[in-house]
């Protein structure tokens, strides 16, 4: 996924975690608070799905953020789609996703945004909340789209107080890479599954004349990684109601170690720059990472030697982080009943086609797609098989944000030594909880 704008792309799955930031806690769009970018009133619903469209010729704008590598697979996709449906003419905008969950509300609000497009998973809450997005439950139902075709974790991600706001495109997750001559060198003949033999695969890494094989982030994706180690030590971030922060309990606090025990083990230097452990392997510099999976395509593009393999399981559970892209509508849409009609169709359509997303080196979401073979080779097929073990952030409006200002600053201060985990934890979820009650103040929960 990485090109020459690798540090935008790293964003890609995290879902504008660090973006939403940028929204404010009881801002949204350009400034406005969440009543007047909600628009006032109810949501609009999308109108009943008919299955096809045969109405006269539409444009219909679809925004998306697929700026870096995987933007060539979603044009293909997309024209695709046109060459099929001669009466429907997609318009994509392609925005930074940083930008991008800045200018939905208010483009919406002002009905010059899109109709149709795609978002994280962890962002449908916020603007469903904002009725900047609108139900899709009709567009599941015709589609007969159930949980029986998705792994319980990637379907749930789309609801949010019990309805669909999003149709799952894909997973991506937090895996490990390692570089295959190191292994080779160490005399390692098997990626690590647990804390017992990771630790093992690092010292015959050291062994064999690689100093610091791991090297551990203070920022991006280190909070990732934290998330991935509270949730396989029995650990929550957050109550799934939003209402307060649970990550600093001894699960969160045990797991912020471990990360700082490979920084005083000596399997890390001491301060790494945010995006330098991806250099690092992609330069060869160290033996293992844990990036997300859209780093495929860049480093098949490397020339590197490596391969990827699912996060070991550190504590007791085995569990990471993942996201998901999913296909939303606006209430921009259901204004007119053509575009609204075009809308689900084209929605529906690149659910059933989303084979050809895997070239993007994502997880197709559907399991019957999976099953058909569009992983088969790939360096993602092992994380396909453990999607019950991914994890989601809960579905809460401004999440995002809380996440961004909390966890991963106390996850950077106590990786750079300059808090204990205990203390940054403890000060980062009592902060949290304060910002989930404004949140809920401002939303309206």
């Amino acid at each position: 996924m990485r090109t020459t704008t690798h540090t935008q792309r790293r964003r890609l799955a995290v879902g504008a975690l660090t973006a939403v930031a940028a929204l404010g806690l009881a801002a949204c769009g350009g400034g406005m608070t969440p009543e007047e970018a909600a628009g006032g009133g109810d949501a609009a619903e999308a109108p009943e799905f008919t299955g096809e469209y045969t109405g006269p010729d539409v444009e219909l704008a679809y925004w998306n953020g697929f700026t870096g590598g995987d933007g060539p697979f979603m044009q293909e996709m997309v024209d695709q789609f046109m060459e099929e449906h001669d009466n429907i003419t997609v318009v994509p905008n392609t925005i930074q996703w940083a930008d991008f969950y800045q200018r939905v509300p208010a483009a919406v609000n002002a009905n010059e945004g899109p109709d149709v497009g795609v978002m994280h998973a962890d962002q449908l809450a916020t603007n469903a909340v904002r009725n900047v997005i609108v139900p899709l439950d009709s567009v599941a139902e015709a589609l007969e789209l159930s949980e029986d075709d998705f792994s319980t974790e990637v379907w749930s991600a789309g609801l949010y107080e019990d309805q669909r706001y999003g149709i799952p495109l894909d997973v991506h997750s937090l895996a490990m890479y390692y570089n295959t001559e190191h292994f080779a060198a160490a005399g390692i003949t098997e990626p690590p599954t647990d804390e017992a033999s990771f630790m093992e695969a690092l010292d015959k890494l050291k062994a064999a004349g690689y100093t610091t094989p791991f090297w551990m982030p203070a920022r991006w994706p280190a909070h990732l990684m934290f998330l991935s180690l509270l949730w396989q030590n029995g650990g929550q971030p957050y109550s799934d109601d939003g209402t307060e922060a649970t990550f600093g309990g001894p699960e969160g606090v045990e797991a912020l170690e471990w990360m700082r025990g490979m920084v005083d083990q000596g399997y890390s230097p001491s301060d790494v720059a945010q995006d330098s452990q991806y250099v690092a392997f992609k330069n060869g510099e160290t033996s293992i990472t844990w990036d997300g999976i859209w780093q495929i395509n860049d480093l098949e593009a490397s020339g590197l030697p490596y391969a990827l393999a699912p996060v070991p399981t550190i504590f007791d559970e085995q569990a990471f982080w993942a996201n998901s892209h999913q296909f939303f509508m606006t209430k921009q849409a259901t204004g007119d009943e053509n575009k609204a009609q075009a809308a689900q169709v084209f929605i529906a359509w690149m659910s059933e086609h989303s084979a050809e997303w895997a070239g993007a080196a994502m997880i197709p979401a559907r399991t019957s797609v999976q099953e058909e073979g569009a992983l088969e080779g790939t360096a993602q097929e092992p994380i396909a098989g453990l999607l019950d073990s991914v994890r989601f952030l809960p579905a809460v409006p401004g999440l995002g944000q809380v996440t961004t200002e909390t966890i991963e600053r106390a996850v950077a201060d106590s990786v750079l030594g300059q808090q204990e985990p205990a203390a940054a934890l403890e000060a980062a979820q009592a902060q949290a909880t304060e910002l989930m009650a404004e949140n809920a103040e401002s939303f309206g929960g």
